[in-house]
């Protein structure tokens, strides 16, 4: 089920933004650190994502680092300059739905839709984010990618929808192996006629906005694309996450004339997959605000 992300959970926190004794302020920090230690990672981080929305910064001190590290190449790296930038997001009403969160091992990542989202590019975008804990529990890094909604795409499915649980758990790590070597076959080109032996013949659901589902959907837009001398063309996998039979792969390659990275995520049933979502987002160059780039995993 679709869920807006959590916003409770405030700790019991806000008195500190007045006054307060020496004593109080322990009792404070000790509760912090007490409730980090008993909440999950998703729901520490859906309440942190939740305190960003709600311009709490009060929050976000407890649960990230001062020395958060910031991949989107438009918001300053560090918790500080990040707090600063949040009265943009309250101005403009930017609000956010978790379609899908998964975690693997200390990475927490989401699915998201943005609505009033102006301040990234769009009135409505669609996301995929990164979020990386420590080995205390406190969020500690971001990665993501955004691209904006579309109404209307070539499969009548929506960017975001479809099944939202994980299953198979216990196949976590060789549904990982099988979707890196399906980037590294077909979408890097090592064996691009192995494609049957990834993807379902029967049964492939698309999300991107321009192709359509089935087998047959890829293999149409491929022969498009390189008729318009405009294949994708991945050159190097960054990371890969999962859990159980949802994988997440974060790619860079070259698209358009341009440097992209790209998010795939894909569900397997049986050892093929079944279903894809992506969001394809240009490198830029310029109006950086940080210089941490868009991997470093």
């Amino acid at each position: 089920m679709k869920k807006m992300f959590v916003l409770n959970l405030l700790l019991g926190i806000m008195a500190s933004c007045t006054a307060q004794t020496s004593s109080n302020q322990v009792e404070e920090i000790k509760k912090s650190q007490s409730n980090n230690q008993t909440m999950n990672k998703k729901e520490i981080v859906g309440t942190f994502l939740g305190a960003v929305l709600q311009n709490d910064p009060v929050t976000m001190r407890e649960l990230a680092n001062a020395d958060y590290i910031q991949h989107n190449p438009f918001i300053p790296t560090g918790l500080e300059p990040f707090i600063q930038m949040l009265p943009i997001l309250k101005e403009n009403g930017t609000t956010a739905e978790n379609i899908r969160m998964f975690q693997d091992g200390n990475f927490v990542f989401m699915h998201n839709i943005w609505r009033n989202a102006k301040p990234f590019g769009a009135e409505e975008m669609v996301s995929f984010d990164i979020i990386r804990l420590d080995d205390n529990g406190k969020v500690a890094e971001h990665w993501d990618a955004m691209t904006p909604l579309v109404k209307e795409t070539a499969s009548g499915r929506t960017q975001t929808d479809g099944p939202v649980a994980a299953t198979e758990l216990d196949k976590t790590e060789s549904n990982k192996a099988l979707a890196k070597s399906m980037v590294e076959d077909i979408l890097m080109g090592k064996n691009p006629g192995k494609i049957a032996d990834y993807i379902s013949s029967e049964k492939y659901h698309q999300h991107n906005p321009g192709i359509k589902d089935g087998l047959s959907g890829i293999i149409g837009a491929v022969e498009y694309l390189t008729t318009q001398n405009n294949m994708f063309r991945y050159t190097k996998i960054h990371k890969v996450l999962g859990e159980g039979n949802f994988v997440l792969t974060v790619s860079e390659g070259e698209w358009n004339g341009t440097t992209n990275v790209f998010y795939d995520l894909l569900r397997f049933e049986d050892g093929k997959a079944v279903e894809h979502w992506d969001v394809i987002q240009e490198i830029p160059t310029e109006g950086l605000a940080n210089d941490n780039g868009m991997f470093g995993f």
